[in-house]
């Protein structure tokens, strides 16, 4: 898809459609009163009858219009602009694209009002615009012989002369984050008879050498020689064998400080001996959405061409009941010589990030990220929609909420009192990989602290936001490519 930035009037630009917006109870923005009074106020009109109320992400189509260069228009609110953020702005945008998505469209124009708009300035506004445009046209439907969602061929954003230069800024950051979040999405959207260690693997590694950075691939031998016994117990019961990914982007230089990325691959996860019921096990190709996640951010980071370097370290494994597999009472060691006594085989991701952590840390890294579809007691405790964060350093714990802010994406400081760890307490090994059913969360984000190596760290629990069951009209179901924008703006600020 192209993105362009055009110096035009709304009335003049050629598209299928014309995207332009309205706020509840406020006089029609610029743009929109242009169009308006070359539709011979049928907006306005529209507003007087009720039909048009400018509440968040309403959408009303005008399909026959005259006077204007545009065949349609699509007229969007953007509820009041004292409440607007970035990311409301956000979500009326992608309900606009997966409206007007779900026709073959050739070309789509969109006219804001001016910056600021929502508190930002025009390079964030056109960031928000292509990052809408590219995934909302986006859909899940990978394996339909009738597609259900169309790309667009081209988009344009309207905007002023004096803000040509920091729109077509912010447009090529907002098309490769999009692109990365796309990316993301389709990764956890394949079906595990097709995504599973190896191949996942083998995409990352074509998606590293298109960029050309270094990215180096643990086969299960290397993990064995590096052992870790946490990650390959995991992996026991299954025929396909694990793999840990390395990707380095080094954008800031030598002896520069290191930024660690370290995602859960569960490719699938049927939860071994302690089976999942059918109902909890037919979505658990989403298990890797932290892995997909962390190279989706990592890409895009490299896109960007950020001065910051980056570590990006994927476990990927398949967790399957068979006579191999790990067992109940079972005591695992982890590559720092912990041990694990497992207590239940479906709490297995933070089994596989222990060693991974462990392992990026002996590689320098200065601080570290890890993220994953850890626990279900996450999804209770905040909802579908809101990330869980757990850090073990407040300052760096801040940084990583001030980011999710920035992104526009909801994320959520959770406690991690030391109490939490009596609950992995062990008579016969150095703890459990489960507690009680109480705090689940917190339990599991202590139970990787302790393979950190007291490095700054944050934990990300995206068990909610990763995947969507059902679809809403400003997110389509499925993968949702949750955090790629905030880790992206955590590179931008690492030093």
């Amino acid at each position: 898809m192209k993105i362009r930035v055009l110096d035009a009037s709304p009335v003049q630009v050629v598209a299928d459609w014309l995207v332009v917006t309205v706020f509840e109870k406020a006089p029609l923005p610029a743009p929109t009163q242009l169009v308006d009074a070359s539709l011979g106020g049928t907006i306005a009109a529209l507003i007087a009858r009720g039909d048009i109320t400018g509440k968040l992400a309403e959408s009303i189509e005008l399909l026959q219009v005259t006077g204007i260069a545009a065949t349609r228009v699509c007229v969007v609110g953007l509820g009041e602009a004292a409440t607007l953020t970035k990311s409301r702005l956000d979500r009326a945008l992608m309900t606009v694209a997966r409206k007007l998505s779900t026709r073959a469209v050739a070309s789509v124009a969109v006219a804001l009002p001016a910056a600021p708009l929502a508190g930002l300035d025009e390079e964030s506004v056109a960031s928000v615009v292509a990052n809408a445009m590219t995934v909302g046209c986006v859909g899940q439907g990978l394996y339909k012989a009738e597609p259900d969602r169309f790309r667009f061929d081209e988009v344009s954003l309207l905007v002023s002369p004096a803000a040509v230069a920091d729109a077509e800024r912010g447009v090529q950051t907002g098309l490769i984050v999009g692109e990365s979040t796309n990316l993301t999405r389709e990764l956890v959207n394949r079906h595990p008879g097709e995504l599973y260690p190896e191949t996942f693997a083998q995409r990352a590694v074509a998606e590293a050498q298109r960029l050309g950075l270094a990215c180096e691939v643990l086969d299960e031998d290397r993990i064995l020689a590096e052992k870790m016994g946490s990650l390959h117990g995991v992996a026991r019961g299954s025929v396909r064998p694990p793999r840990v990914v390395l990707l380095r982007y080094e954008g800031a230089g030598a002896g520069q400080p290191w930024l660690g990325l370290v995602g859960k691959g569960v490719t699938f996860d049927s939860g071994g001996l302690s089976l999942k019921p059918s109902d909890s096990m037919k979505t658990m190709k989403c298990d890797m959405a932290g892995a997909a996640t962390a190279l989706g951010a990592v890409l895009a980071i490299a896109r960007l061409k950020l001065k910051v370097n980056v570590l990006m370290a994927a476990g990927l494994v398949e967790n399957m009941p068979s006579g191999s597999a790990f067992m109940l009472g079972e005591i695992l060691t982890a590559r720092n010589g912990m041990t694990i006594e497992i207590m239940n085989t479906d709490a297995e991701g933070r089994l596989v990030l222990a060693d991974v952590l462990s392992y990026v840390v002996d590689q320098g890294v200065d601080k570290l990220i890890d993220l994953a579809t850890l626990t279900g007691a996450c999804v209770v405790a905040l909802g579908e929609e809101v990330t869980g964060v757990f850090p073990n350093h407040s300052e760096w714990g801040d940084q990583l909420l001030a980011a999710a802010r920035e992104a526009g994406e909801d994320a959520w400081p959770m406690p991690m009192f030391d109490s939490f760890s009596e609950q992995l307490k062990c008579d016969t090994a150095d703890m459990k990989n489960i507690g009680t059913r109480w705090g689940g969360a917190i339990t599991a984000a202590k139970f990787l602290e302790k393979f950190v190596g007291g490095k700054p760290w944050v934990h990300l629990d995206i068990a909610g936001p990763a995947f969507m069951e059902s679809s809403k009209a400003h997110r389509d179901g499925g993968a949702t490519g949750a955090m790629v924008r905030t880790l992206v703006e955590v590179a931008k600020r690492f030093a």
